[in-house]
């Protein structure tokens, strides 16, 4: 199955279940992190909000003990933002923001070409319909794969908010 494809039956009840792929462009999907909770972040090197790599890094690092796997996923559709094939991400990631949290191969968020991913989170059936606005909106999937919150670019990767309920997610078993 090629991952822009959607099972039939797809909701957003069912985030694992839709296949997209990694950076290195193997298959996956977020039921490889079945049982942890995920914090799903659009991304791009170019952008006024590429900082916040730093702290999606530490938050990564201080909760991955406790079930928190961060998932990057570049987009290159606000601004043109993220020009780079897989091998520059990968890169810049590592060389910059010595991120070592998972990345994925880069995917459309918006528009006609929207990966079913995306189209789930942002869709009339999620707890939090609408349109991914810019680079790094945050989505927060419980253990169980169902959306928790949804948080805009400009809240930071250590805002109250968002800590909270990364907090409150992996309190739940």
């Amino acid at each position: 199955m090629l991952a822009g494809q959607v099972l039939a039956g797809e909701t957003a009840n069912n985030l694992q279940n839709i296949p997209l792929n990694d950076i290195n462009d193997h298959a996956t999907s977020l039921k490889a992190y079945s049982g942890k909770v995920v914090l799903l972040v659009n991304v791009a090197s170019k952008c006024g909000f590429t900082p916040q790599y730093a702290g999606l890094e530490a938050l990564y690092k201080k909760y991955q003990d406790k079930g928190l796997v961060i998932v990057g996923v570049p987009s290159n559709d606000f601004g043109a933002q993220e020009p780079g094939t897989a091998e520059e991400i990968k890169a810049f990631c590592s060389s910059k923001y010595e991120v070592t949290f998972p990345l994925m191969a880069k995917v459309h968020v918006v528009g006609a070409e929207k990966h079913p991913l995306y189209a789930a989170l942002t869709g009339p059936d999620s707890a939090f319909p609408g349109e991914v606005k810019w680079n790094f909106q945050k989505f927060l999937i419980g253990r169980d794969g169902k959306l928790l919150a949804r948080f805009k670019s400009q809240v930071k990767p250590d805002a109250p908010e968002l800590v909270q309920a990364v907090e409150a997610a992996l309190a739940k078993s």
